[in-house]
């Protein structure tokens, strides 16, 4: 078994070393899909700064839009206000007018009924004195009153003025509004329907914004805490996989926590240069392999897979990674995918594919070393 693992390996070294020139090509590749990643992120961020601002404009033309709506419904309140108070008090009017024609009329009534029962009276009077007069003395009735009658104490015309003069005022009423009472009970119904609205208009508003507010506040405090533990284990793996180097998260937005981005800056030992387009493959590879690591100790898991991370990386630089690897694998079971002698001899199980005689892939293992459960 040693001895096919021997074999293997030197395969595996002589596929590791011609793999470096496609590791190489794959590298400048990356460069350049990562030069223009950053052009489409810069135009994907001068989009959302776009849209940011049509969604502010919006806003401002939907609370405008509701604080008008909100001023029109106040002011149709205070018109059917005035308007009941108007009709109210016409109503009043109306009614006192009413009772005081039908007062008016009334005593008209009765003056007019006074006055025919009197004038009735009064001419039976008449007859019965012409009649006796003509019976007893023989003298016509024009004759009796141009040369006997007295001074005359009913004004019929005055009379027939008051019975216009109440005829006019009565006119003057006009009909009577029967529905009065129906329209202002449905006037007040619709401004109680209308406050209501307002009410419930309000609320929504309210509970939308403290919504909104809490959820931004949630996030900006679980991506405080996440960044703030990423960016200190960051620092701490940079200055163990470059000794002497150092490296940090900056935020491109730090007042704005739910719209910044996050930039990775590393400067390896003798270099000033921080960003990570200026560094070698290697030193590309192992500020990733940093950034991940930064990430799963801030955030632990109970496993993690990678795939070939060190590929581009030598000994020594392997050796630190390792070094790092095997704290991780104190607390989480690690499956990786490698080509590295030295990262199979830091394994305790080994998985591999080969091909039989017969054309067939068959999976073998081998266990290195036994470890405690986790």
């Amino acid at each position: 078994m040693e001895a096919r693992l021997e074999v293997r390996t030197v395969e595996e070294r002589l596929r590791a070393i011609s793999g470096r020139a496609d590791a190489l090509a794959a590298a400048a590749m990356a460069e350049r899909q990562t030069a223009a990643w950053a052009v489409e992120r810069a135009k994907r961020r001068a989009a959302g700064a776009l849209v940011a601002s049509a969604v502010l404009m919006g806003a401002k033309v939907a609370l405008a839009r509701v604080e008008e709506s909100v001023a029109a419904a106040d002011a149709e309140r205070q018109e059917a206000e005035a308007a009941r108070g108007r009709r109210d008090g016409e109503l009043k009017a109306i009614r006192a007018r009413i009772r005081e024609a039908s007062d008016e009329l009334e005593r008209v009534m009765d003056s007019a009924h006074g006055a025919q029962v009197a004038r009735t009276t009064r001419q039976l009077q008449l007859e019965q004195v012409a009649a006796r007069a003509l019976e007893e003395f023989a003298v016509e009735t024009d004759a009796l009153a141009a040369e006997y009658a007295p001074g005359d104490s009913f004004d019929r015309a005055a009379t027939e003025r008051r019975a216009q003069q109440a005829q006019r005022q009565l006119d003057r009423l006009g009909k009577v509004n029967p529905l009065a009472l129906e329209e202002f009970a449905a006037l007040e119904e619709r401004h109680a329907f209308l406050v209501s609205q307002l009410e419930d208009l309000k609320k929504t508003r309210r509970d939308l914004l403290t919504v909104i507010r809490e959820v931004d506040e949630r996030v900006q405090e679980v991506f405080s805490r996440a960044y703030a533990d990423t960016a200190r284990e960051f620092a701490a793996i940079i200055e163990r996989l470059f000794p002497g180097g150092e490296g940090r998260l900056v935020l491109t937005e730090p007042d704005d926590m739910l719209a910044t981005g996050i930039d990775v800056e590393a400067r390896p030992p003798g270099k000033r240069v921080k960003r990570l387009s200026l560094l070698s493959g290697g030193e590309r590879a192992l500020t990733a392999i940093a950034f991940l690591v930064a990430i799963f100790r801030a955030r632990p898991s109970p496993f993690y897979v990678l795939d070939e991370v060190e590929a581009a990386l030598d000994d020594t630089n392997l050796q630190r990674v390792l070094e790092v690897l095997a704290e991780l694998r104190e607390t989480s079971q690690l499956i990786i995918v490698t080509h590295q002698k030295r990262t199979m001899e830091f394994a305790d199980t080994l998985y591999g594919v080969s091909m039989r005689g017969d054309g067939v892939s068959t999976v073998i293992s081998q266990r290195l070393r036994e470890r405690e459960a986790v």
